[in-house]
Formats: structure tokens, C-alpha cells, sequence
């Protein structure tokens, strides 16, 4: 069962200067445009941070990460990843954040207060180029992924509306 009152932190993730590695932050970014949620459901932008996430990461009971993730398919592929499969998120070799979320889990365990985790990714067509727009492949499956999400916070027992248009 799950328990209504849980702290959810939707956390994306990624380098918003290189194309779709900052594909995490544009869909909170999009979700905090588009949606209000339930008082128990925070969204950040995590960006580069690393390590400097442990506070936020140790005060919520579930953690929804959102990032590129190479998982070997087809750019536009959406994953679910858990446990051990944590660590195909950041697996940017020139990626500003590569090991520093996978470590800052790593510590919060250590601490005694990591949470469920889940990591929504999607594979990247364009993580290379420096430019702020995600790439075409990859806005044209934002609704999918933003669905996915929205999925993860539903069975955390967190909730959203859409928030009226003026």
C-alpha cells in the first residue's frame, strides 16, 4: 500500500548546454509549467550538482530522477531503471555529473537514509553538441516521458492537476 503523506522529490538531472544531456532539467522545467502537484510532491532542478543533492535526496522517501541514460537504444527509447541499473544514468564520459549522483546515493546509504529511487531516462540523440534546445527527436517524445514521470508520482502516492491556461 502506498503511503499517501511520502515526501517525492522529482530530481532532473544533466548539463542544459549540451543538447539533450539536459533533457532532465527541461522536463521539470515543462512539469512545473504545466502541472500543479500534491504538497507532497517537490520537482528540481538538479543540474550539475552532484553531491550538493544529498540534503534534498536524504529528506524525500522516494526519488524520481529524470536524465539521459545510454541504454543502447534507439534515441527517443524510454527506460526504467532501479537498483544496479542506476548506475547506465550518467554515463557520460565528459558529463559534469557523471559519478557525482550515483556517489551521492552511494553516501546517502552509507548515512542510513537513501531513498527509493527510480531513474525515468531516455536515450539521447544529441549529447555532444552545445546548444540549449534539445534536439528534435527528443522533443517529440517529451509527452511520453512526462508520462512516464507523472506515472512514477502517481504510484508514490503523489498527485498533479493541469493548471488552467489564461
Amino acid at each position: 500500500m502506498v503511503e499517501i503523506d511520502r515526501n517525492i522529490l522529482v530530481l532532473g538531472v544533466g548539463n542544459i548546454l549540451f543538447t539533450d544531456e539536459g533533457v532532465g532539467v527541461r522536463l521539470v522545467e515543462r512539469l512545473q509549467a504545466e502541472y500543479d502537484f500534491s504538497e507532497n510532491v517537490t520537482l528540481m532542478d538538479g543540474g550539475t550538482l552532484g553531491t550538493r543533492l544529498m540534503d534534498p535526496i536524504m529528506a524525500c522517501k522516494y526519488l524520481v530522477v529524470v536524465d539521459a541514460v545510454l541504454g543502447d537504444g534507439a534515441p527517443g527509447s524510454i527506460y526504467r531503471l532501479t537498483g544496479d541499473d542506476l548506475r547506465k544514468s550518467l554515463a557520460f564520459k565528459n558529463s559534469l555529473h557523471q559519478t557525482d549522483l550515483v556517489d551521492t546515493l552511494i553516501y546517502c546509504d552509507i548515512l542510513g537514509n537513501r531513498p527509493e529511487a527510480v531513474i525515468v531516462g531516455i536515450e539521447p540523440h544529441d549529447y555532444k553538441t552545445m546548444a540549449v534546445d534539445l534536439s528534435n527527436t527528443i522533443q517529440a517524445r517529451m509527452p511520453d516521458l512526462m508520462a512516464a514521470v507523472l506515472a512514477e508520482v502517481a504510484k508514490a502516492g503523489g498527485s498533479c492537476t493541469l493548471k488552467m491556461k489564461e
